[in-house]
């Protein structure tokens, strides 16, 4: 079943569009990636679905609500977060003050006690450093934050946003292995990458982006199997 669903968008800036006839559905349960290089239009068409970018044809759905019109928050109330490329923590606000800040919609005190206990059950890293100001955290530890900020939303569809980007190896495969894990434990994903490698490893269904238009898609296991499209679009990946 398809939680979110983007139906021939169209989006842009000024006068230019960006990404043009996008389709794609975002399966419940799932991890589904969008895959391209930088330039693609992977950011425009993230923000589109966000209610960040006008849209200018087509439709996004979710969970059968057509969401296309929405403003940014009431698609946040009704489930949707995105955690964002480049790790953006409230770098003057402790760790304890930004997790805080992602349940902001919620207003039971109780209700945002839970979230944060289930948070820092997954990241107990984070309880311990829950007086630290977050921008005196490693790189790793704020990408660590930022999900754990996302998840106080209780959402039902986490976009993850380059969560590659600027990380050591290291905290790349660190990543990627929570992300699974938060999969695992039902969450639907929707993950934005130009990391091939570590992507396909964990993703169940795949779409290639390229300049703003949607050029293979289908299994993991058909896009790996892809020569064509390894050779020309991720190398040796």
């Amino acid at each position: 079943m398809s939680m979110l669903t983007v139906d021939n968008l169209t989006a842009g800036y000024d006068e230019a569009d960006v990404v043009s006839n996008v389709s794609l559905n975002v399966i419940e349960g799932k991890i589904t990636c969008l895959l391209g290089a930088n330039g693609a239009g992977k950011t425009t068409l993230i923000r589109a679905i966000l209610g960040l970018n006008n849209i200018r044809a087509g439709l996004v759905t979710f969970s059968d609500k057509d969401i296309s019109s929405w403003a940014t928050h009431d698609i946040a109330s009704e489930g949707v977060t995105c955690v964002p490329e480049g790790r953006r923590v409230f770098g003057k606000m402790t760790v304890l003050e930004n997790l805080q800040a992602g349940a902001f919609l919620e207003r039971n005190a109780s209700v945002v006690m839970q979230r944060l206990k289930q948070v820092y059950d997954f990241f107990p890293k984070l309880e311990e450093r829950s007086d630290q100001l977050a921008g005196t955290m490693s790189g790793g530890e704020q990408a660590m934050l930022t999900i754990g900020r996302s998840l106080m939303s209780n959402p039902s569809l986490m976009i993850f946003d380059e969560p590659s980007l600027g990380l050591s190896p290291l905290f790349v495969k660190e990543n990627f292995r929570i992300i699974k894990d938060i999969n695992e434990k039902g969450m639907t994903v929707l993950l934005v990458e130009q990391n091939v490698r570590q992507t396909l490893e964990i993703a169940h269904f795949g779409y290639v982006l390229s300049q703003g238009k949607i050029v293979a898609s289908g299994s993991v296991d058909s896009l790996k199997n892809n020569s064509e499209l390894r050779a020309a679009y991720f190398g040796s990946a």
